[in-house]
């Protein structure tokens, strides 16, 4: 085996491995050095300390055998004792290595056979790990391999210094691949796994589309026109999203290229993919509007709480905006990041009236008024009792028709029914057992007092308990979709600022932190806050 090969082979043998690897000649021979420590051991005995040497310039090797000095020998083929220790070497310390020599020796066939499998199981790790090394840092890049094989639908490709595996998921539709094709994809993911690194490619990811019109547009790799969003129905429709930083420059028909040379390229590489390249808009609306083409907007609304946009569309327009299956609408709420609801111009006006009536409806029963008054304030704009009880009474004695004394009566009226409203709310909560404390809390109303106890809440140190997310609800991105839960709160005029700001109060009236930690809790939360929203925007952007 090992020292049955001269140094001069031993080198070559390191060298010529190195090379096929693609890995560094130091960890063969630390590989080989390890097999013959082994196998040396198996000779010597398992207890015995033995380490080899393998110079890397002349291949000479030193076998020695290792004792630590010690007070008290336990182990004899381990340990010697300092007096011993110091008849050879006068300086010697408790803790200190002995070296002793071992004279060159052959191996049998059995210590050569592990000493093999050492040698091969330690250059199979250093080539995974070289493998793993060399793609983690091109996550996000596009590879061009060729079809080693394909298993169960999934296409296993030769990198050349590694193989990837596109899955059947990853591969756009009615795609088929066969031995010995070319084919380019995306790395997306790179794990280390117990059978090597496993490099995972896409097809269908939106940035491989992405990554296309960077390699085909000069000026999106220059960084002249940015690629914002890109959102995909692979095979069959994409929107990608684009912005000049130089105003001379036309970001789309940069994009589109000399009689569409630049985007037809990109297209022949998705299977005939259909590509819309839209101009991005700082402007929520404007983009929203721009996303929806080929179909005309009248009218959007904008919901941005909730992160929802409504698209008034002419009646001759909705199944254009919609798209087949859903698709241009989907594809658009995923590349702008909103929700988007399309009504035709009928259907608006239609709950716009109904609205009215709602609003008219009220007004007559809250506040004792005939049809026409209860239509006069919800034309006017006013859409709750408080906006009648609280606004100044100018305001009303200005609409046609009324005059102060007409104001003056519509207010009280507001302020009576409000009133009795407060007094029927404060009865409820007396009998869900809600106590009086909670009214300290910042913001606290009566209304808010008998919503947390029906949800179980009846002292501040239970509001105490509650997380922000509990009281104004929380959203996730599903599918390119923003889910939206509703929380304890979430019918009333309540931020998450102030939401926080309450559970914090009741933390430090409870007891469960000081002032000082509140202080720097409220400051965690704003920056989690911050981060939370930056988080949302890369994803709708990666998404899209």
């Amino acid at each position: 085996m090992a020292i049955s090969a001269n140094r001069l082979e031993l080198l070559q043998i390191a060298e010529a491995v190195a090379r096929e690897k693609s890995i560094d000649k130091s960890i063969v021979l630390h590989a080989m050095a390890d097999a013959i420590q082994k196998a040396a051991r198996s000779r010597y005995g398992q207890e015995t300390n033995i380490r080899a040497d393998i110079n890397p310039q002349s291949g000479e090797m030193k076998l020695q055998r290792l004792m630590e000095v010690v007070d008290v020998v336990e182990e004899p083929a381990r340990q010697i004792s300092l007096d011993y220790a110091r008849t050879r070497n006068p300086d010697a310390q408790v803790g200190d290595f002995i070296a002793e020599q071992l004279p060159p020796m052959d191996f049998g066939r059995i210590a050569a056979q592990s000493a093999k499998q050492v040698i091969v199981q330690k250059v199979r790790e250093a080539e995974r790990d070289r493998q793993y090394d060399e793609f983690k840092d091109r996550i996000g890049e596009i590879v061009n391999g060729t079809v080693k094989r394909v298993e169960y639908g999934n296409v296993i490709v030769d990198l050349g210094r590694g193989e990837g595996i596109i899955r059947r998921d990853e591969l756009i539709p009615r795609e088929i691949f066969k031995y010995g094709d070319r084919v380019r994809a995306y790395v997306y993911d790179v794990r280390r796994e117990q059978r090597g690194p496993q490099i995972f490619l896409s097809r269908t990811h939106p940035q491989f589309m992405a990554k296309l019109f960077t390699m085909e547009v000069p000026e999106i790799y220059d960084g002249i026109i940015e690629i914002k969003s890109v959102a995909r129905d692979p095979g069959s429709r994409a929107k990608i999203a684009v912005i000049s930083h130089d105003s001379s420059i036309d970001p789309v028909g940069a994009c589109v290229g000399m009689r569409g040379s630049r985007v037809q390229a990109v297209v022949a590489e998705l299977q005939g993919e259909k590509i819309d390249i839209i101009p991005w808009n700082e402007n929520p609306a404007n983009f929203i509007v721009n996303a929806l083409q080929p179909a005309e907007v009248s009218k959007v609304v904008l919901d941005e709480d909730a992160e929802r946009i409504e698209v008034v569309v002419p009646d001759d327009q909705l199944s254009l905006a919609i798209g087949r299956r859903g698709q241009n609408v989907r594809l658009a709420s995923q590349i702008t990041g909103w929700d988007i609801d399309i009504l035709t111009e009928e259907e608006e006006s239609q709950r716009r009236q109904k609205e009215f009536v709602e609003r008219s409806a009220l007004f007559m029963e809250s506040l004792d008024v005939d049809e026409m008054v209860g239509q006069v304030l919800a034309s006017e704009g006013f859409s709750s009792i408080e906006e009648v009880a609280y606004v100044e009474p100018t305001e009303i004695a200005s609409i046609d028709g009324f005059d102060e004394d007409t104001a003056t009566e519509i207010q009280t009226r507001a302020r009576e029914y409000l009133e009795r409203l407060e007094a029927e709310q404060d009865k409820r909560r007396i009998e869900l057992g809600v106590e009086d404390e909670l009214r300290e809390i910042p913001g606290m109303t009566t209304a808010m007092m008998v919503a947390v106890g029906e949800d179980g809440v009846k002292t501040v140190e239970d509001f105490a308990g509650y997380a922000a997310d509990d009281l104004v609800g929380w959203k996730e991105r599903k599918e390119g979709e923003t889910k939206f839960t509703q929380g304890v709160l979430s019918n009333f005029d309540i931020s998450r600022a102030e939401a926080e700001q309450m559970i914090v109060f009741a933390r430090v009236k409870a007891g469960w932190i000081s002032e000082e930690e509140a202080a720097a809790e409220a400051e965690d939360e704003l920056e989690a806050d911050v981060a939370e929203e930056d988080a949302e925007a890369v994803s709708a952007s990666s998404e899209g």
